[in-house]
């Protein structure tokens, strides 16, 4: 019988807690090591509101990254805070480029003040200069869309401790931080021709109102002027 088991060419495979794995073919035992699998955990970045994030700062010892253009920081920013950007103006001169800046300078730049942009290829590089792994980051923006985005580089990047300000410094009140520019933080979004319309339609409407109690309270007065004006 034992002569007999050894001549089945039966195999029988096992595979061991060590993840490797063992054929027996006959009275051969061969192996060969499985690749294991490397178990990644990924920090859950921590959204916050202006009081939260300044309890982070103050109490947990957070440090205030800044991921705007520097349009943006420099009109206003949370004071201390570290200036990274996100997005980096492009000055590239190649036609295609050319050609969409124009457009974007005749449009979004000459109506809201935007910049033209690019991906800023060292934004990793450049906050690994300043900041270890271990570090607590609140990562703020203007509108809240750009700080998720640099949380997600930087949680791929081994960073741990992230904090972003839900929708971004428009959202937060003043006063709320201690700031350095010319303007709000929760204004330092907005430039342009937007700007300069909402003053002259202030303006108009003003001139409008008093136009028409005008007419209402001194309509005898009203149509002598009116009397007056040059005909066309």
């Amino acid at each position: 019988m034992a002569g007999i088991a050894c001549c089945c060419s039966s195999t029988l495979s096992s595979r061991s807690k060590l993840g490797t794995s063992w054929t027996y073919r006959g009275g051969n035992v061969t192996g060969r090591r499985l690749p294991r699998r490397n178990l990644v955990i990924k920090a859950e970045v921590n959204y916050v509101n202006a009081e939260e994030a300044k309890k982070l700062i103050a109490v947990e010892g957070y440090a205030t990254l800044d991921v705007r253009d520097r349009t943006q920081f420099e009109r206003a920013h949370i004071k201390d805070c570290y200036h990274v950007p996100l997005f980096i103006e492009n000055k590239d001169n190649d036609f295609g480029t050319i050609i969409k800046r124009t457009l974007h300078n005749n449009f979004s730049g000459l109506f809201y003040g935007l910049p033209f942009t690019k991906p800023n290829p060292d934004f990793v590089q450049t906050v690994k200069s300043q900041f270890s792994p271990e570090s607590k980051l609140l990562v703020v923006c203007q509108e809240g869309l750009r700080s998720p985005a640099a949380a997600d580089k930087l949680d791929k990047a081994g960073y741990e401790s992230i904090a972003c300000i839900t929708s971004g410094l428009q959202s937060v009140t003043p006063g709320a931080f201690d700031s350095v520019g010319s303007t709000e933080l929760q204004n330092a979004g907005k430039a342009g021709l937007v700007t300069v319309q909402g003053k002259i339609s202030a303006v108009l409407g003003t001139v409008l109102i008093c136009a028409f109690l005008f007419i209402t309270f001194f309509p005898d007065q009203a149509e002598k002027l009116l009397q007056m004006a040059p005909a066309s």
